[in-house]
């Protein structure tokens, strides 16, 4: 069970203004999702083959759809306003702003 004062801590360290309802509303909603995670973790799937992606299960390729040749790198990055040859450089979003 989470409780309002582990909110309160997780609010400070994300920087969350909660207000109290807030504070105990999240409390019980992430004790519910800590439970459904504990209920799954207890799920026996020890017979259950491993997959490597959930689109290895069926084909993602619709009828009809082909490769084909697409545009030349070139071409992509010839209006961008600033590449390193190979890539498109846009500003930082996170951290330095130096790009």
């Amino acid at each position: 069970m989470i409780t309002v004062e582990e909110v309160e801590r997780i609010a400070l360290l994300a920087r969350l203004a909660l207000t109290p309802d807030e504070q105990v509303r999240f409390a019980s909603q992430l004790s519910a999702i800590l439970d459904y995670a504990n209920a799954l973790a207890a799920v026996d799937v020890h017979d259950v083959p491993p997959m490597a992606t959930a689109a290895a299960a069926h084909n993602v390729m619709r009828e009809g759809d082909q490769v084909a040749p697409s545009m030349s790198r070139e071409d992509v990055l010839s209006n961008a306003p600033a590449t390193d040859g190979a890539m498109f450089i846009v500003p930082a979003t996170f951290g330095d702003d130096e790009a």
